[in-house]
């Protein structure tokens, strides 16, 4: 598996991480840039459950080795702040095309 330009599984985070938190920036680490810039926070939960296509049907995220379940609430806080991590570092990681 080739390794993603992005680290958000290790910034540092305001709140504690425990196993599943970790495995979610991983997820997200893994997301191509290209659709995470597309995701829109005036989305419904039903349209970002669509837009990913990794949730169960009992409305969770599917993530293998987790702790606990990832609801759609936690799932758009933790985007969302990969997003504004992506905008931050993205200038030292990838060159303007």
């Amino acid at each position: 598996m080739e390794q993603p330009v992005w680290n958000f599984e290790q910034e540092p985070s305001a709140e504690p991480l425990d196993e599943t938190s970790i495995n979610l920036r991983a997820y997200f680490d893994r997301m191509p840039d290209g659709k995470m810039q597309r995701y829109s926070a005036g989305c419904t939960n039903e349209q970002v459950i669509g837009w990913d296509g990794n949730f169960r049907d009992d409305g969770f995220l599917f993530l293998q080795c987790c702790e606990r379940n990832i609801d759609i609430s936690e799932y758009r806080r933790v985007l969302e702040e990969c997003i504004r991590y992506r905008a931050r570092v993205r200038p030292n990681l990838i060159p303007p095309v």
